[in-house]
C-alpha cells in the first residue's frame, strides 16, 4: 500500500480491527453489484470510497428524472445515460483509481455464470423477483456469499447468503418461489418509495459487504434484518433452510 492509500483510508485504518491487513483486502476485493438504482448507488459510492478495487457495475437501464428523488449517484445531465455507466462517471470523481467494468445489458442465465465466479461475492440490488432467484442460484452454485436487499414504500430488509456457513439458508428458503408463482414484481413506481431509505438499506448492504471482505464482526447469515422508516425501527429474525429448498437443501 502506498502514501496516497495509507493517507486516503487512514480513518479506516485506524480501526484496530480493520488494520493495515484489512484495507489491503479491501483493495484486493472484487465486487459485482447487481443493479445501479435506489440501493445500488450507496453500495458503489461506499464501497468505492471504502477502497474496494474492484466492482462490477451491472445496470441495462438508462437514468430517467424519477430516478433523481432517491438514486445518488446520477445527476440532472445524467439523464438518459445508461445507469452503470452514469454510476461510474459518479465514481470517477469520487475516486480517480477506482477499477471498474461496466455490463450495460441485462445478462441472462450464461452472461453470470461468467461473472460471478470470479467475484467475491454479489450484491442483489434487483428489482424483480426472477433476476433474484436465478442471481440466488448461481451465487450458491458457485459459492459466492450473496448480500440481497429490497425497499419499498416505508419498508427495507436486508440478508445473507453463504453456501459456506454451515446450515445458511438462501433466498428461496426466505422466499420459496413456488409461492409467488403469478406474483407481480412490487416495484417503486407503482407503490412509491421514500428518498432515504434506500439509502439505509444500501448502505447496510455495503457495510454487510465490507464485514464479509475483512472477516469483521457478524453478518446477516441465517437473518433478515427488517427496518420500519416511519417507527425509525429495525428488527432481526432468523431464518432457516428450508429442508425442501430446490437450490440449497441438497
Amino acid at each position: 500500500m502506498d502514501d496516497t492509500n495509507l493517507l486516503r483510508y487512514s480513518r479506516q485504518i485506524m480501526l484496530p480491527e480493520l488494520d493495515i491487513a484489512g484495507q489491503e483486502k479491501l483493495l484486493k476485493a472484487k465486487v459485482l453489484i447487481m443493479g445501479m438504482g435506489g440501493l445500488g448507488c450507496p453500495v458503489a459510492l461506499y464501497l468505492s470510497a471504502a477502497g474496494v478495487g474492484e466492482l462490477i457495475l451491472a445496470d441495462d437501464d438508462n437514468v430517467e428524472i424519477s430516478n433523481l428523488q432517491r438514486q445518488i449517484a446520477h445527476f440532472q445531465h445524467s439523464v438518459g445515460m445508461n445507469k452503470a455507466k452514469s454510476v461510474n462517471t459518479t465514481l470517477s470523481e469520487l475516486n480517480s483509481s477506482q477499477r471498474t467494468t461496466l455490463i450495460e445489458f441485462r445478462m441472462n442465465r450464461s452472461d453470470l455464470e461468467e461473472r460471478i465466479p470470479p467475484t467475491d461475492l454479489v450484491i442483489d440490488c434487483t428489482d424483480n423477483l426472477e433476476s433474484r432467484y436465478l442471481i440466488n442460484e448461481l451465487c450458491w452454485k458457485y459459492g459466492k456469499p450473496l448480500i440481497s436487499g429490497a425497499a419499498i414504500r416505508w419498508e427495507g430488509q436486508v440478508s445473507m447468503f453463504d453456501r459456506s456457513v454451515e446450515n445458511s439458508p438462501c433466498y428461496q428458503c426466505l422466499y420459496p418461489q413456488e409461492n409467488t408463482m403469478g406474483e407481480t414484481n412490487l416495484n417503486c413506481s407503482e407503490n412509491g418509495v421514500i428518498s432515504p431509505l434506500v439509502g439505509v438499506i444500501g448502505t447496510t448492504q455495503a457495510m454487510e459487504a465490507i464485514k464479509v471482505i475483512t472477516g469483521i464482526g457478524q453478518g446477516l447469515v441465517g437473518k433478515v434484518a427488517y427496518y420500519d422508516a416511519k417507527q425509525n425501527e429495525w428488527q432481526k429474525f432468523s431464518l432457516a433452510k428450508s429442508a425442501n429448498c430446490p437450490i440449497c437443501s441438497t
